[in-house]
């Protein structure tokens, strides 16, 4: 029998400013001019990806292993990767992690909704489960230090007016 490896969800470091405006946090690369937005927290952070639960699409679970229903373990970006490409093929597999709330959970993969965008989610440091933000977009002209994966997932917008003008659509 294999043995269960210690969880491990993908993490990018990532430094910059977390503005919350009307009860919805944004990030930026510094603070914005304008607007109404507060700084919440600054610095360096852990950025992790919540996948969405199905039907509860405000819900997601931070993957931190995965147990696939053949027998193997994955974390990691393993785990992410077989999360994103492979994952239509083992609906069966346990997902194990903590959801956006920072309560530990599990399911099955079958209870994802893998079509929907990774949610964001910034936490103070490493060994932290309960995430400090949930931003909804990134503001301002994305810089080289924005990892990749937050590109990918978050909508980026110049300004939080122009944020606001598409909401109101």
């Amino acid at each position: 029998m294999p043995t269960i490896p210690p969880r491990n969800p993908i993490a990018d470091a990532w430094s910059g400013v977390v503005l919350r405006s009307d009860e919805t946090d944004f990030v930026s690369a510094g603070v914005q001019s304008g607007g109404d937005a507060q700084v919440v927290a600054q610095g360096q952070f852990v950025v992790r990806y919540g996948l969405r639960i199905l039907g509860k699409h405000w819900l997601s679970i931070v993957p931190g292993l995965v147990a696939v229903d053949y027998g193997t373990f994955l974390t990691g970006e393993e785990a992410w990767d077989f999360l994103l490409k492979k994952s239509n093929l083992y609906p069966r597999s346990e997902i194990f992690g903590y959801r956006d709330n920072g309560v530990e959970d599990q399911m099955f993969l079958r209870q994802l909704d893998i079509a929907l965008p990774p949610q964001v989610l910034l936490y103070a440091d490493a060994s932290a489960s309960n995430p400090l933000a949930k931003p909804a977009a990134w503001i301002g002209a994305p810089d080289d230090t924005l990892p990749e994966r937050m590109r990918a997932y978050l909508p980026i917008f110049p300004t939080l007016d122009a944020w606001r003008e598409t909401e109101a659509c």
